[in-house]
């Protein structure tokens, strides 16, 4: 079986759980990365796509326009093939606002998705729609050469893409009114590239003055971010909404707590890894709730890791087979 994914091959930048997934499944399933040109010539049984919306973004008006001719050359291709269309639901929704040309073009594409991939049960489909639920991988097996920094007591730390929906400004400003007077003092580093320079200086303007907030506002390597994690009491994850989170798995998979907001999900990640691990708070972020979570954090855990076993990689992977083949079946018998 040939399965072009949607992701391009050798960034650097890639997600690593796309990465992981790629290598994962080529014992058993011919992966190609995305290309245009390979999209609407080469053979392939089943267009694995993860976040539709980037395959119509361009950096310059000229680029997007020709993006949108691409995709409806594509979308076309798709449908005189019967080729199988697995979409993975990595949100509930997209955080990206697009315009109404291309949502269009977004739900011929939905129209044309042949089986859906949830994370966790909690996500929606559509209604009547062909759809499995693979829980998100962790990343031991990629970090696991990667040395991991000595622990700073009273060290906070958030990681990954700055977006106004992830809450950041909220940590920063609950973070200002924790008590420099508490020992060990806390401290807070947000590491990850910002979404644009506005919200970067926005953060700044908002830490401006306490020396306890330090800023690595770029996107950092592996070694950088196990070093980072490593280096954290906490991992603070304030996100508005949050659904699926990469980001609390990594945290988890080296084994550092996570403080995320209280909803269906993280009650359900928390049961499934160790509540002493997953710690959650109720609406707002605010200090006390920094407070508390760092409290808790520091107390002795009943287990040495959080529990992963139902995240590992080979059973994700046999899983996606068994997804594409569904997907494939199904084409055939419409």
């Amino acid at each position: 079986m040939r399965v072009l994914q949607s992701f391009p091959e050798g960034r650097a930048t890639t997600n690593p759980y796309l990465l992981q997934l790629s290598r994962s499944l080529s014992p058993n399933v011919d992966v190609l990365g995305f290309t245009w040109r390979r999209a609407l010539t080469s053979r392939y049984d089943v267009f694995h796509v993860h976040w539709p919306e980037i395959l119509l973004q361009g950096r310059t008006p000229g680029r997007a326009l020709a993006r949108r001719m691409l995709f409806r050359l594509f979308l076309a291709r798709l449908r005189l093939r019967r080729t199988a269309v697995v979409r993975t639901l990595h949100n509930v929704r997209s955080h990206e606002l697009s315009p109404r040309h291309d949502q269009r073009l977004l739900e011929r594409f939905d129209q044309r998705t042949t089986l859906w991939i949830r994370l966790n049960p909690f996500t929606p489909v559509p209604a009547g729609a062909l759809e499995q639920t693979i829980p998100h991988g962790d990343y031991r097996d990629w970090y696991f050469d990667q040395p991991s920094g000595a622990t700073v007591p009273g060290r906070m730390l958030y990681f990954g893409l700055l977006r106004p929906y992830k809450g950041v400004d909220a940590l920063v400003d609950s973070f200002r009114q924790l008590g420099s007077g508490l020992d060990p003092q806390p401290t807070l580093r947000i590491v990850g590239a910002p979404q644009s320079s506005e919200l970067a200086q926005r953060l700044r303007l908002g830490a401006a003055g306490d020396p306890r907030i330090e800023f690595v506002l770029r996107h950092a390597s592996d070694a950088e971010l196990a070093d980072a994690i490593g280096a954290a009491e906490l991992v603070v994850l304030p996100y508005a909404e949050m659904h699926n989170s990469g980001a609390a798995l990594l945290a988890l998979s080296l084994n550092r707590p996570v403080l995320v907001p209280e909803n269906a999900v993280t009650a359900a990640l928390a049961e499934e890894v160790g509540a002493e691990w997953v710690l959650t708070y109720n609406g707002p972020l605010c200090t006390q709730a920094l407070a508390d979570a760092l409290a808790r954090a520091r107390r002795p855990r009943d287990t040495p890791t959080p529990n992963l076993a139902h995240r590992r990689w080979n059973v994700g992977a046999a899983d996606h087979v068994t997804a594409y083949e569904r997907a494939v079946q199904a084409q055939r018998t419409r």
